[in-house]
């Protein structure tokens, strides 16, 4: 008889066309999460959040009809947490590690389970084996059945995914969900662009769909927006204390490992000339003594000395993690390091091997573009830059500020349409809505991401397709009078106005919002977007 491995957790709520109900706790969630190392941090924080989470639930099942909904069969399994991957991302999460993956798993994992999903977690090889994502014969169980509609995992566990199942894993492509920090773009994702241009890196070459990569933050329009949730409501028992908290004349470091405090000495010098200086360093040793370090403490611990702090300052690294937008929802200002030249795969250790070649201009790009008064940017090299800043938070007072994408509220309504509409599976899909679509011509040299936000839209690339026929173009009063198809560029469809010659791409895995050409005009496919839910059109939910 088959059955899973210890490792493999399933929720056993009823298969089939169940409606998939809001559910009012995490009473079934734990038993899939316990007696799990590797996901010992996540249960943790799923459990200093349940509350708000419920919470959420209710508010978003009151705004909008969550009744016409299936239970999705859901294999969730995140590689880069396994022992097996060699990455010591989960057993350094007590100890000051990077967090960013962990609390993005943590936070879809409430999410589908709260949306009144059944989940199925793996946490090792031995248990992505013990799955039975095959039906296999033989003597039935309860578990022999199930097949997922949906895969989420990393571009490690997709890796592990591939070497464990051999071939079969090709029929279920077109489920997988790959969690992606940073982003993937087309050339790095084609295995025949990454062969011809020498583009072979550890995350690339996978051949999906683009938007089939969930990112951290909406980093391109070419991938989907996942994100996660900033940790900033507390459980009502200590919401009236944590209200109390008196905003104080001092600043909080944004920085855990010593190393990113080397050499911003002066920086730091100057911010303590005008605020009492704290932090929440691994190693005291290594930081200025006037710093009062907390050393690695709670969440709940970091959210009151940002509730109490007038400036959370970056130091430069670690790059686009969570803890601005936390600083921001605790009503502490950011200051945002710049960085020149930018960073990206091309010149950076801690991009290279990425699959993009996406350029980052600041610690944080994201924030950059709320700027201030919540957002100020800084040149922490020039001292007189660092204290007309300062001197301009001082003089601002912020309420706190946190975009509804990172609520609990928020990513359980982008990822409800994600999981009911978003369709890679059926040819005749067709989400966003073809009523969405607003075409731009960009100007020569500009790619199709900047030309639709330089109207306030957002590129769309399921919507490429539907402008990459001459017939379709002339309905939007572009006049093909000559055409070819191509795969030898990244920026097609594209007009030349001399000659009115077109050209389409004849890959659709090549189609991107990103890349540009000096010489030619590219032909976008734009929408609007719901504020602060840039996932998601107006017409979307």
């Amino acid at each position: 008889m088959s059955a899973l491995h210890p490792d493999v957790k399933a929720d056993n709520r009823t298969l089939g066309s169940d409606p998939a109900l809001i559910r009012e706790s995490f009473k079934g969630l734990y038993p899939l999460l316990e007696n799990k190392r590797q996901l010992r941090w996540i249960l943790q924080r799923i459990q200093s959040m349940e509350e708000v989470w419920v919470e959420a639930g209710h508010a978003l099942s009151a705004k909008y009809n969550l009744t016409e909904r299936t239970v999705k069969q859901i294999l969730v399994h995140p590689g880069a947490l396994t022992g097996e991957s060699g990455t010591r991302i989960a057993e350094s999460a007590f100890s000051g590690g990077p967090l960013g993956e962990q609390v993005q798993w943590s936070d879809l994992i409430s999410t589908l389970y709260i949306l009144g999903h059944n989940l199925h977690l793996s946490a090792s090889i031995p248990a992505l084996k013990a799955f039975p994502l095959v039906k296999r014969s033989g003597c039935p169980s309860k578990n022999s059945k199930v097949e997922p509609n949906l895969i989420y995992t990393d571009i490690v566990g997709f890796r592990q995914i591939q070497n464990v199942r051999g071939s079969p894993w090709v029929k279920y492509k077109c489920m997988f969900r790959i969690l992606d920090v940073f982003g993937t773009e087309p050339d790095f994702n084609h295995p025949n662009w990454v062969r011809k241009h020498h583009l072979y890196g550890p995350f690339g070459g996978l051949n999906m769909t683009l938007m089939q990569f969930y990112t951290m933050f909406p980093h391109t329009p070419d991938n989907t927006f996942l994100g996660f949730v900033v940790q900033h409501q507390l459980i009502s028992k200590e919401s009236e204390q944590f209200k109390s908290t008196k905003r104080q004349n001092q600043a909080l470091v944004y920085g855990k490992r010593a190393a990113y405090w080397k050499g911003k000495e002066a920086y730091v010098d100057v911010i303590h000339k005008y605020l009492n200086v704290h932090g929440t360093a691994d190693n005291s040793a290594a930081i200025p003594h006037y710093v009062e370090n907390h050393r690695i403490i709670k969440g709940r611990d970091v959210q009151t000395l940002l509730r109490q702090s007038k400036v959370f300052v970056g130091l430069g690294e670690p790059l686009e993690g969570p803890g601005p937008l936390q600083a921001l929802a605790n009503g502490c200002a950011f200051l945002n390091p710049r960085i020149q030249p930018p960073l990206s795969s091309l010149n950076s250790e801690i991009f290279k091997g990425k699959p993009n070649i996406r350029e980052v201009t600041s610690q944080h790009p994201y924030a950059e573009a709320i700027g201030e008064p919540y957002v100020w940017m800084v040149d922490i090299n020039n001292k007189t830059d660092v204290e007309r800043v300062l001197t301009a938070i001082l003089n601002e007072t912020i309420e706190p500020y946190l975009p509804y994408e990172f609520s609990c509220e928020g990513m359980l309504q982008r990822v409800s349409a994600l999981v009911e509409k978003q369709d890679f599976c059926s040819s005749t899909s067709s989400w966003p809505p073809l009523s969405a679509l607003q075409v731009v011509k960009a100007e020569a040299g500009t790619s199709c991401k900047k030309a639709c936000r330089k109207v306030g839209l957002i590129c769309e690339p399921a919507f490429f397709p539907k402008l990459n026929r001459v017939k379709n173009l002339a309905n939007y009063s572009v006049d093909c009078q000559t055409s070819e198809f191509s795969d030898g560029h990244l920026v097609y469809p594209v007009y030349t106005n001399s000659t009115k010659h077109c050209l389409f791409q004849s890959d659709p895995l090549l189609f991107s919002c990103v890349r540009s050409d000096e010489s030619l005009i590219r032909i976008c496919p734009c929408r609007d977007y719901i504020k602060d839910q840039i996932a998601l059109c107006k017409a979307c939910i």
